[in-house]
């Protein structure tokens, strides 16, 4: 036998309420002869709970968390969203006829006639749970539902669990305060605004699933202004118990579907659907009218294959002031903030990169090389995606599967990339920028040692030493003496690009470097002076530590007339309200003479189009005019920068990025090709041109022809001069290697 209730003084205290509220909703004149009660009552409360004052809790309507979007560069194509609630607010007429009966049918059928107690509920409730010894009830109206779940979330938002558990606890005292709060919202919104906000907080499925427009999207793929009788009385059943009536679990539909037409005939009964409607309802199967989707978020279900950048935007978020002074508020503003993120991200280059990548090196490819590639809008600095041979996954998952990974190495190590990489000759155009800063001609004729003190570099914030570097070139292990810069670029000589750096130091080069938006990718080294990067190799990209999308910024740079754009991955930031934060801004501004830069450009070409050219293999098809560099890092990282005018920049980088040293790109087969000898122009300089070609073709752009014209005054004769105080090499070896194969630097001891 059931244990009888007795009459405790917590249950006669309940019926003290039920009388009190009764004279509060029933007028002034009521209310003033039975005020004694209404101040005993309000003591009790505020002595079990603070008064909303001091608790500060904004019941406003119009503020619940929300989910956030992210976009592609249109602003309309969805990549991935973010929640902690999945919720999309909406305002009531948006909401359907259907949709707003159903709830007030399932929760509150008096609630256009209460002022925010259902007196009659809560007699009701009281006399069937202790008087009448049955079930027991709880007669909370709409509004005060309401009120428990705005105290439940605002709780989670401020992470504090005990008051998230007081919220909802089953207790006197948070029934007498929900009353009391409720009859005071009462007076502040309209019936309407109520109704729209519980409409948007309740909790309608499993998941994390908040709000009608979610369970509009989730249960039935469409929107809320669009829910039927039948889609509308699916919703508002759900939230006696979200997750034993969610209709997307395959065991809770048959009850589902029996709570669907309890409210289908609480409609009929309160005049809302006539009776031929209830019938064609339930007549209907549960199972037949559902469209479940899919309810992932974040980047690991972002769409287009977008995973890593995704990844990118989420750090550049994290780590921006514009969206919060601290770390934790920008997080909340991304996962409760209902922010519109339109990002710079092109689908059809992404899309395209990470194909060709996977094309070069399949993930499962039995050399485990990785290849990474990441493009750039010249003029706006605008990242347009990412290409890795390898799916994104954040989960523990990826750590024992090669073809899986979260850490995007085209990136720096604070945006979650790595520490950045030697890119061997694909640096070299930014020597030729330095040289002719100061005045000095590309065909000038330069003596070309293969050693070199140290100290002919030093500088102002670069002291040099007292050794000797000691620089060939590739294959031939010699130098060409004397040759031009010009030349040096199109055979890729690094004794041409250490005799250049000798005789203007180093620092013009760091100079150029910075000028054309070049900086290391490690945290706290970014600065192109610091010790991980100013030593004479850099002149061969060797002491460069750089991820490959400040690369495809440089040459963004190049393909701009000199125009400099920090990278930028927002072009839009907006919150729910419809106010637009600010962005990081790409600064972009003149940062190199239009002249250098044609000049530039066309010693560029001259690399792709000659037949002695370093950078022949990287040739775009269609006769379009082809601008690139490549790079081979002894045998760790083979490179290719390149770039259409005005159109697009890519970096395209070949290694083992987690282990380069004991697993070097040399006597190995790559997709089924094996060879002895890879360098840039073998494997990256054909990913670059296979990607910018399917690119261009894709968009219908045509190649700017007239782009790379040089100028005069960089492209006198000047006769040969010996460099400073090293030792002169004067034979004048052919270096281009067997086969026209493009140049890598050689193995060079640093200082």
């Amino acid at each position: 036998m059931p244990k009888k209730k007795t009459m405790t003084f917590q249950r006669a205290l309940a019926l003290v309420l039920a009388f009190v509220t009764l004279c509060v909703a029933g007028g002034v004149v009521t209310s003033m002869l039975f005020m004694p009660a209404v101040v005993a009552a309000n003591n009790v409360v505020k002595a079990v709970t603070p008064s909303m004052e001091v608790e500060n809790i904004d019941f406003d309507v119009t503020t619940l968390p929300q989910k956030s979007t992210m976009y592609a560069n249109d602003g309309k194509t969805v990549i991935a969203e973010f929640y902690a609630q999945n919720r999309e607010v909406v305002p009531l007429k948006q909401i359907s006829t259907p949709m707003q009966q159903a709830v007030v049918a399932r929760e509150d059928r008096r609630f256009f006639e209460h002022s925010g107690v259902d007196v009659q509920g809560v007699m009701r409730a009281f006399v069937q749970t202790y008087i009448s010894q049955g079930d027991q009830q709880g007669g909370s109206s709409l509004t005060q539902q309401y009120v428990k779940n705005v105290l439940a979330t605002k709780a989670r938002e401020n992470n504090d669990p005990i008051g998230e558990y007081h919220a909802t606890e089953d207790t006197i005292a948070r029934k007498m305060r929900e009353m009391l709060i409720s009859m005071q919202m009462e007076k502040k919104y309209t019936k309407q605004e109520i109704l729209q906000g519980y409409l948007n907080i309740a909790q309608f499925g499993s998941n994390s699933l908040y709000g009608v427009q979610a369970a509009a999207e989730r249960y039935f793929n469409t929107t809320a202004d669009k829910l039927n009788v039948v889609q509308a009385a699916t919703i508002a059943m759900v939230t006696k118990n979200p997750s034993k009536y969610d209709p997307s679990i395959p065991e809770n539909q048959p009850e589902a579907e029996k709570q669907r037409n309890l409210v289908l005939q609480q409609m009929k009964a309160q005049g809302f659907i006539t009776q031929q409607q209830y019938d064609e309802a339930v007549a209907q199967p549960l199972v037949d009218t559902l469209d479940v989707q899919d309810v992932s978020r974040g980047c690991m279900a972002a769409a287009y294959d977008a995973g890593f950048f995704c990844d990118y935007v989420v750090h550049k978020i994290e780590n921006s002031p514009e969206f919060g002074k601290t770390a934790q508020e920008r997080e909340e503003l991304l996962q409760e903030g209902g922010l519109k993120i339109v990002t710079t991200l092109d689908v059809d280059a992404n899309s395209l990169m990470m194909q060709t990548a996977q094309e070069t090196i399949p993930a499962n490819d039995p050399s485990g090389m990785e290849i990474v590639m990441a493009s750039v809008k010249p003029g706006t600095g605008e990242v347009l995606g990412f290409g890795l041979n390898r799916t994104y996954d954040a989960t523990d998952a990826a750590a024992t599967d090669p073809t899986r990974a979260s850490m995007n190495y085209a990136v720096d190590q604070i945006d979650g990339g790595g520490r950045g990489f030697p890119i061997g000759s694909s640096w070299k155009p930014i020597n030729l920028i330095a040289w002719m800063q100061q005045g000095r001609s590309l065909n000038e004729s330069l003596i070309n040692p293969t050693d070199y003190q140290t100290s002919l570099f030093s500088c102002n914030g670069y002291q040099g030493g007292t050794d000797v570097w000691h620089v060939t070139n590739a294959l031939t292990n010699g130098t060409v003496s004397p040759e031009s810069p010009f030349l040096g670029l199109v055979h890729s000589h690094n004794t041409t690009m250490a005799s250049m750096g000798a005789k203007i130091g180093l620092c013009a080069v760091a100079d150029a470097a910075k000028a054309v938006g070049y900086h290391n990718a490690i945290i706290g080294q970014e600065d192109v002076y610091s010790d991980v990067s100013m030593h004479p190799a850099l002149l061969i990209g060797g002491s460069a530590s750089v991820s490959p999308l400040t690369m495809a910024s440089v040459y963004a740079t190049y393909a701009a007339n000199g125009v400099q754009c920090s990278p930028i991955a927002l072009k839009e930031v907006e919150k729910a309200d419809g106010d637009k934060l600010q962005v990081p801004s790409a600064n972009c501004h003149q940062a190199v003479d239009k002249d250098i830069i044609q000049t530039l450009a066309y010693t560029m070409n001259q690399g792709v189009v000659r037949p002695d050219g370093a950078g022949q293999f990287g040739k775009l098809a269609n006769n379009r005019k082809s601008f690139l560099k490549t790079g081979t890092n002894e045998d760790t990282y083979l490179t290719t920068g390149g770039f259409t005018p005005h159109e697009i920049a890519t970096f395209v980088l070949v290694g083992d990025v987690q282990d380069p040293l004991n697993h070097r790109v040399a006597n190995i087969a790559i997709n089924g090709q094996y060879r002895s000898y890879w360098d840039g122009g073998t494997i990256a300089a054909p990913a670059y041109a296979s990607f910018t070609n399917k690119y261009l073709d894709k968009k219908g752009i045509q190649v700017d022809d007239s782009y790379g014209q040089p100028v005069d005054k960089y492209m006198r004769t000047v006769a040969a001069s010996r460099t400073g105080n090293s030792s002169t090499n004067s034979s004048t070896l052919n270096n281009t290697g067997t086969n026209n194969q493009p140049q890598q630097q050689s193995q060079q001891s640093q200082p």
